[in-house]
């Protein structure tokens, strides 16, 4: 048997991994969306820098919530995986062939051009595939005595496409934030100009899948719009407002910091909303986490590890942004 609070402790250590991931390798993969925005030469290699001493480390927290699904929630992971065996091989190969082009493109200059596109179509595949397998678990899996039972196709609907495309716009504007915040010369302005036109793109993608929500799950309208989760649905569009006018008049007055920050507010308002929409469930509609449960025992003895890993990830992770901490011009950080 499972215990409930070793269980709740397992999936915000879940949780806070994707919400990590989606922070931190978000604005990575917002770079590589804009790349052919940028001109060929300073400009893309600015880029590149001001991304290279984080970029890897940032996809240790997709490691620790696909481990950790696994490891804390095996049924769920049984039942999640064959129905999005597609999209999740897809962000695979879209990581892999990126982190491959991000090395080659410095090591291999005379086919500097394929490499450039490799970092774009990486990046734009990995993104939309995370949407889209956001989207096909958030309408619902079917799922028949404790196994996936639908089909190869299930997880492909118009609402898994918005909400990928809902991605890709949401990830360029992290990416045009970041390199406000840490480039110089042509390229922060450029980036500046198209984090300002991202700002009410993205505004609007929000509103789009969070209306569409409530339709693709008939539970999500009552998590929404009875208590208590109408005490969180009421002041989230203000939130979300707000956050939105915030960015987009510290990007008006010329500041590099805040738009970024605003930027990730977004994101967290976003993932508060989606927490709302599922809990407690771990494949909405059908398994609870409480259902999706390892043992106690095996909980426990992964929660040791978790406890001592997860602050060495996060000492390091935060080292390495503290030594990387200035911004960076054509010949490198200063």
């Amino acid at each position: 048997m499972s215990d409930p609070i070793v269980t709740i402790i397992w999936a915000a250590i879940i949780a806070i991994g994707i919400a990590a991931y989606v922070v931190m390798d978000g604005f990575d993969l917002g770079i590589g969306i804009l790349f052919p925005h940028l001109n060929v030469g300073p400009e893309r290699d600015m880029a590149m820098n001001s991304i290279a001493p984080v970029w890897d480390g940032n996809e240790t927290w997709l490691v620790l919530g696909g481990g950790g699904l696994l490891a804390a929630f095996p049924l769920a992971y049984a039942v999640i995986l064959p129905a999005l065996y597609a999209p999740l091989i897809a962000m695979l190969l879209g990581l892999i062939f990126r982190g491959v082009a991000f090395e080659f493109r410095w090591r291999d200059p005379g086919h500097r051009r394929f490499w450039d596109f490799g970092f774009f179509a990486g990046s734009l595949i990995a993104t939309l595939a995370q949407g889209i397998t956001l989207g096909a678990l958030l309408q619902g899996i079917e799922v028949q005595d404790r196994a996936y039972a639908g089909g190869w196709w299930d997880w492909l609907t118009p609402f898994s496409l918005l909400c990928g495309a809902g991605l890709v716009v949401g990830y360029r504007l992290l990416g045009a934030c970041w390199l406000v915040m840490k480039t110089t010369g042509t390229l922060h302005v450029k980036a500046r100009r198209f984090a300002k036109w991202l700002t009410p793109f993205t505004l609007f993608m929000i509103g789009a899948v969070s209306l569409a929500t409530p339709y693709v799950e008939e539970q999500y309208f009552t998590r929404w719009f009875e208590w208590p989760g109408l005490a969180v649905t009421i002041p989230m569009p203000l939130l979300v407002l707000g956050a939105a006018y915030m960015l987009w008049r510290d990007l008006e007055s010329g500041y590099d910091y805040r738009p970024f920050v605003w930027a990730l507010g977004l994101f967290l308002l976003s993932m508060i909303g989606l927490g709302i929409s599922m809990w407690p469930d771990v494949v909405p509609g059908s398994i609870s986490i409480y259902e999706a449960a390892a043992p106690r025992e095996s909980q426990i003895f992964m929660l040791v590890g978790a406890v001592i890993l997860v602050p060495v990830i996060l000492g390091y992770t935060a080292w390495a942004y503290w030594v990387f901490r200035g911004k960076v011009d054509e010949t490198g950080y200063h």
